[in-house]
């Protein structure tokens, strides 16, 4: 299975939001074993699940909130993503490590409650610059996978994200996307047994239609996490049909 999902982070109006879709759907050609999916923020998930519905395209959420409900002002719930038509959640993608003071500590419960929701969880790992310059970018990834045989998930999926390259038009070299992606695998093997070898992990951080042919290529590598070039319908379209050929 390979997965090609748009972060829009805090972008994108209703209005952009329906000129997308109406580009999207009008020429997306579904390719078997192929997902296509959109994390937008959250008040166009209601306006992605109208305009979507019908089609393969999956609804991500970027967050969610592992209590199912309560005094959280702000916070959303598994639930109620789920009920704004989300299949899955991204969780603990940099920006949020970096701005929200997401920890492994916190990711855990994250973890367990969007399982318990039926819910995929999409794990964002990833080093800063200074702990790959330290040689500390195995050691940063093993310590964030190492919860999940704690979380114990039924469905997973990994993207990882260097993040000195999210956002900065920097890629990582073919050789340092290969390293990590076998390294991740091993991990999850080692952490979930059989089940960690079917996990699909991706890759993130400056993917564009012009380099995401080589990435795909990567052994280990089962799409990708998608920001900038996710907010433009066509080119979202063509890593779509580069994941697919």
């Amino acid at each position: 299975m390979k997965l090609v999902i748009a972060n829009w982070k805090m972008n994108h109006l209703r209005r952009d939001a329906e000129a997308f879709c109406a580009t999207l759907l009008a020429s997306y050609k579904p390719v078997e074993g192929v997902v296509a999916g959109i994390a937008p923020p959250y008040p166009l998930l209601p306006v992605l699940a109208r305009l979507c519905a019908g089609s393969p395209v999956r609804l991500y959420a970027q967050n969610a909130h592992a209590e199912a409900r309560g005094a959280y002002t702000g916070e959303v719930s598994m639930a109620q993503i789920q009920d704004a038509g989300c299949t899955a959640v991204l969780l603990g993608h940099s920006e949020r490590r970096q701005y929200c003071a997401e920890t492994e500590a916190t990711l855990l419960p994250k973890i367990k409650a969007a399982c318990a929701q039926g819910l995929l969880p999409m794990l964002c790992i990833g080093e800063t610059l200074a702990q790959r310059d330290a040689n500390e970018t195995l050691d940063v990834l093993r310590r964030q996978l190492a919860i999940l045989p704690e979380a114990a998930p039924e469905s997973l999926a990994i993207a990882y994200e260097p993040v000195w390259a999210i956002g900065t038009g920097r890629v990582a070299t073919v050789a340092q996307i290969a390293e990590v992606h076998a390294f991740i695998r091993k991990e999850l093997t080692t952490l979930l047994g059989a089940a960690g070898a079917e996990v699909p992990i991706l890759y993130g951080g400056s993917v564009t239609p012009d380099n995401f042919a080589e990435i795909m290529r990567v052994p280990h590598v089962a799409g990708g996490l998608v920001g900038g070039a996710s907010l433009d319908a066509s080119k979202f379209l063509k890593l779509l049909e580069i994941a697919g050929a």
